[in-house]
Formats: C-alpha cells, sequence, structure tokens
C-alpha cells in the first residue's frame, strides 16, 4: 500500500540516525483502521502518519530527547490525493500532519523523552476525546500504566457530540472546546492553577478517565514518569 510504503521509509531513516532512541509499539485494538500521527514539540522533527489496520501493529522510533504528542484519526478517505478525517483530523490533505496537530476533539498522548534522568508521560483530554487509550511503559521497573481506557462517545452528552455521517459519535468535545470560555480553558483571568480549577464537565471526564488530564492544571492525577530510555506500548480500544 502507498501509505505503508512511505510510512516505512520514514521510520527507517529513524533507526539509522545513529542517535539513542525509544521505540514505540502502537496497537490497533478497534474494530476499524485507524490513522495515528505524530506532532514534535521540542527535539528532532518527527511527523510521521501511518494507517493501521484492526487488530495490527506497528512500531517506530524517536530520538531523544523529545516532546510531542501521539494521537489517533478515523474516518478517514484519501478522494482525489486529498487524505481527510472527520475524527482527529490535522488539515494537512495528507497522511502526515506536517507539524500540525489533531484537530479537536482527540485524545492526546503526550511525551517528553529524556536522555538521561526520567521521561514523563501523560494522557490528556483536555481538548476532547475521539479514540480509548492506554500507555505502558515496557520493561520498566516501578513504572505505571496510563489511558484513557473508556470509550466516552458512548456517553458524551448530545451537545458535546461529534457526530458521522450516519449519526454515531465518533468524537466528545471538552468544554472549552464547545464553549470558548476562559474559566473553562483555563485562559485570561483562570490561566493560573490558583484561579482555574475543576468544572462539572471536567469532572465529568474525570470520573471516566480518572488517570487522564481532565482540564489544564490537573497534573496531580495525571502526570506519570519513568526512566529515560524505556518503550511505551500504546493501544487505542484497550
Amino acid at each position: 500500500m502507498e501509505f505503508r510504503s512511505l510510512f516505512v521509509l520514514l521510520i527507517a531513516a529513524h533507526f539509522f540516525n545513529g542517535a539513542c532512541s525509544t521505540n514505540f509499539t502502537i496497537k490497533n485494538n478497534c474494530p476499524y483502521t485507524i490513522w495515528p500521527a505524530t506532532q514534535t514539540g521540542q527535539g528532532q522533527q518527527v511527523s510521521l502518519g501511518f494507517e493501521i489496520s484492526a487488530l495490527d501493529i506497528i512500531n517506530f522510533n524517536i530520538s531523544a530527547p523529545w516532546s510531542g504528542r501521539i494521537w489517533s484519526r478515523f474516518v478517514c478517505s484519501n478522494a482525489a490525493g486529498n487524505f481527510t478525517c472527520l475524527s482527529g483530523d490535522c488539515g494537512s490533505g495528507k497522511l502526515e500532519c506536517d507539524g500540525a496537530g489533531g484537530q479537536p476533539p482527540a485524545t492526546l498522548v503526550q511525551f517528553n523523552l529524556a536522555e538521561f534522568g526520567n521521561d514523563f508521560y501523560d494522557v490528556s483530554i483536555v481538548d476532547g476525546f475521539n479514540l480509548p487509550v492506554l500507555v505502558t511503559p515496557q520493561d520498566g521497573s516501578g513504572c505505571y500504566s496510563t489511558g484513557c481506557p473508556t470509550d466516552i462517545n458512548a456517553v458524551c452528552p448530545r451537545a458535546f457530540s461529534v457526530k458521522n455521517t450516519d449519526d454515531g459519535t465518533i468524537g466528545c468535545k471538552s468544554a472549552c472546546t464547545a464553549f470558548h470560555r476562559p474559566i473553562y480553558c483555563c485562559t485570561e483571568y483562570y490561566g493560573t492553577p490558583k484561579t482555574c480549577g475543576p468544572t462539572k464537565y471536567s469532572n465529568f471526564f474525570k470520573r471516566l478517565c480518572p488517570q487522564a488530564y481532565s482540564y489544564a492544571y490537573d497534573d496531580k492525577t495525571s502526570t506519570f514518569t519513568c526512566m529515560a530510555g524505556i518503550n511505551y506500548a500504546i493501544t487505542f480500544c484497550p
């Protein structure tokens, strides 16, 4: 497949760049095809995008130090060479997102990979939810899994729901995305940990996924660490 061939070439470049790297294993446990992607915050620019069929697995490497996001798109098409997705699309028109992030709502897996010391990682539904996910450190003593394994789409309030063409829910907006108010977005007066706390809307997400970030300053229960150099497995629809 064209997408798969491009992915293999990109992965080869990362394997042979001579740098110490972290291996990611992404498994699609969903009963349909998904299209994960990466966005770099700091470090080596990594803009991978690829297709994973149901129950398939793909591996890739990212060199530390690196920070960024991994998320997945679904309900996608490549009509006339223009790649688009109804959920998690990044607007690039291609399989790779070219530095752009997923359009909310999207479940985000966030990493800060270190050369030495500790990695930091979390799952964020601050900008909403589109797919359940679980992050599992591999062979890391004292390192903990985190994620949002609950299908929030199944219980998403209709006012927050993003719909497919068949009226099925393929995303659940956060209050920030739905209302664009500072109190829900932790902006303006509410732009500090002291002034921005949980709301009834963030608590809705937190009850369903207690390990995931539900609002911008939800650090105490949602940030995880593991020693640098550990590999990670990411499972969508765990």
